[in-house]
């Protein structure tokens, strides 16, 4: 992954994936065989597979632009657009409850209007469960973006890039449904609810790249609204039912925010200089 100073630097979506894949699964696959306190230390590990190997790529690229990317990405503080991230959280707030409200329509009751006792996932407790989707938050968005989401916008489009990272985003979880103790586990009753989980990570990544290009790509932006997503998630009393309501919802207001972002999602004048379009600079 060497680079000189007289070429622009060349991302590799292909060889990141397969690591980020390899080195999370290879934690993931064993957590399905053993016992759920181990299966959650395997789980927490290959958690962090995406963001370790986005790091390395960065810090072995040989590029001072993408290192100093990734640099003011992480605490530039000052690009985040605090009202956007504000009504991005407020947005899915929004989501959750309409979701809830047209369920009744199905037969299901007003009381999701409710927190749940416990998370949905059990073998680490509590504070665990907290602790476990406060990390997913952090560390999986300095995977996704810190590296991941621009190798593939370097090479087309923010709508076609959000359409492949949700496909491969969502297709990353694929062994959770096999652990024990992990919500994607208690999807399993119904196939379903299986399908649910994975189509809706399409139009979430559409709108989490809205929440990143917003705030001048920023990561911060992202954790935030990322942990609101996850304890919403978790913590709201909505029925996997529901939860196939929420997707409905999610794509509709996905395609309001593209239709409202026309040239966010379709320029093309990052598309092969992502970096010196940032910076105004050859590298």
């Amino acid at each position: 992954m060497e680079n000189n100073n007289t070429k622009p630097y060349r991302y590799r979506p292909v060889l990141f994936f397969a690591l980020a894949y390899l080195f999370t699964w290879i934690f993931w696959i064993p957590a399905i065989f053993v016992g759920e306190n181990a299966g959650a230390i395997l789980m927490l590990i290959g958690l962090f597979a995406p963001a370790v190997v986005s790091t390395v790529f960065v810090l072995a690229s040989g590029s001072p632009l993408l290192k100093k990317d990734l640099k003011v990405k992480l605490i530039g503080f000052y690009k985040v657009k605090w009202l956007n991230v504000l009504l991005a959280v407020l947005q899915f707030a929004g989501i959750v409850a309409a979701s809830i409200l047209l369920s009744v329509l199905f037969g299901q009751s007003l009381d999701q209007f409710s927190f749940t006792k416990d998370f949905n996932f059990t073998g680490v407790g509590i504070a665990g469960a907290f602790l476990s989707i406060t990390v997913a938050a952090i560390i999986e968005e300095v995977g996704w973006k810190g590296y991941c989401e621009d190798s593939i916008g370097q090479y087309m489009n923010w709508f076609w890039e959000s359409m492949l990272f949700g496909l491969l985003w969502a297709f990353w979880h694929f062994p959770l449904i096999f652990i024990k103790g992990t919500y994607q586990a208690t999807l399993m009753v119904n196939p379903l609810f299986v399908i649910n989980f994975f189509v809706s990570a399409i139009p979430m990544g559409f709108i989490i790249t809205w929440v990143y290009l917003a705030s001048d790509r920023s990561i911060l932006a992202c954790m935030i609204y990322h942990f609101v997503v996850n304890f919403l998630q978790e913590k709201i009393a909505m029925t996997p039912e529901t939860k196939c309501v929420e997707t409905i919802v999610v794509t509709l207001v996905a395609v309001i925010i593209v239709i409202a972002n026309k040239d966010m999602f379709f320029e093309k004048r990052h598309v092969g200089r992502l970096l010196e379009t940032r910076y105004g600079e050859k590298q």
